[in-house]
């Protein structure tokens, strides 16, 4: 049965990707790729697409699969070309070895909603993100740039088992690779103090968007960010938080890994897994007009 559906499943991927080829309009993940390419002069010459099945069962109507579509998508952008990577989450519908149905499930927008739901338990303590930094022995470290962003790419569709991981594990996995860059931990074990993360504990600042957003401009120790004002002005190894709806909760966490032939960044992320994305996200199934930016860059201790 798994060999039949994994037959059925590659036959769907290499049509789906056919279909985007040929600017068909039933393939919204891939219009919104090139239309996000468009708007910044750059366009995608080549799609190379691979699916996974990560789960299956039957139901009434026949069986269901849960899969993965890895996506290579090579873009060139003047006289320069780089691979976008990014993994959509689907799930399709087969009966008696006929696809019935085939969508999208929106982890993007999945994402979002978790994190509102873990802001509104966690209101209080998320807001009242403490640094006492001053009670604690000074942590001095140097950012360590190009290790943060290996780290990025080492483990950008993947789960690092050192480790918790979580349904939406963007800010996690910014933390980790941040981490990497030499980063010091401080503040355990109070979860609204510091940033850290021991055994099957953390901050709030380590796996919350909205608390690391609060976090890194306010910290006077360890990791430490300022805030500028134009995505331009960042460096490889530093932090773009996203409000995707406009109303001052931020939902989402990238680290810049490379720039664009304009010199603008390009981004690796968990939650829907993508590697040398556009910063804007304006493809993103949780985009909204309204969406608001922080932009960061990591200080080091001099």
């Amino acid at each position: 049965m798994r060999e039949q559906l994994q037959n059925l499943l590659e036959q769907r991927v290499r049509q789906y990707v056919s279909q985007a080829r040929n600017n068909l309009h039933d393939c919204p993940f891939i219009e919104k790729a090139k239309e996000s390419c468009s708007n910044r002069g750059a366009e995608i010459v080549k799609t190379k697409a691979e699916g996974k099945i990560t789960n299956e069962g039957k139901n009434e109507e026949g069986e269901e699969v849960f899969y993965q579509v890895h996506y290579n998508f090579l873009i060139k952008q003047q006289n320069s070309f780089f691979i976008e990577e990014r993994v959509e989450n689907r799930k399709a519908e087969f009966y008696k070895g006929v696809l019935v149905t085939d969508e999208e499930l929106s982890f993007d927008s999945l994402g979002v909603s978790k994190e509102k739901e873990m802001l509104v338990e966690n209101t209080n303590e998320i807001d009242r993100i403490e640094n006492s930094d001053g009670e604690e022995e000074r942590k001095v470290f140097r950012y360590d740039r190009l290790r943060a962003v290996q780290y990025a790419e080492r483990w950008w569709n993947d789960y690092n088992p050192a480790y918790k991981s979580f349904e939406v594990d963007c800010t996690n996995y910014i933390s980790q690779c941040v981490h990497a860059g030499g980063a010091p931990m401080h503040g355990y074990a109070n979860r609204s103090k510091g940033w850290w993360m021991r055994s099957n504990n953390w901050s709030y600042s380590w796996s919350v968007a909205n608390s690391m957003r609060l976090y890194l401009p306010s910290s006077k120790t360890g990791l430490r960010a300022k805030e500028v004002k134009e995505p331009s002005q960042l460096s490889l190894g530093d932090v773009i938080c996203y409000d995707f709806q406009g109303d001052g909760r931020f939902d989402h966490t990238t680290i810049v890994t490379a720039k664009d032939a304009q010199g603008m960044p390009l981004v690796n992320a968990h939650t829907t897994n993508s590697r040398m994305r556009y910063w804007a996200y304006e493809d993103s199934t949780a985009y909204t007009s309204n969406i608001k930016y922080k932009f960061f860059t990591i200080l080091d201790d001099q």
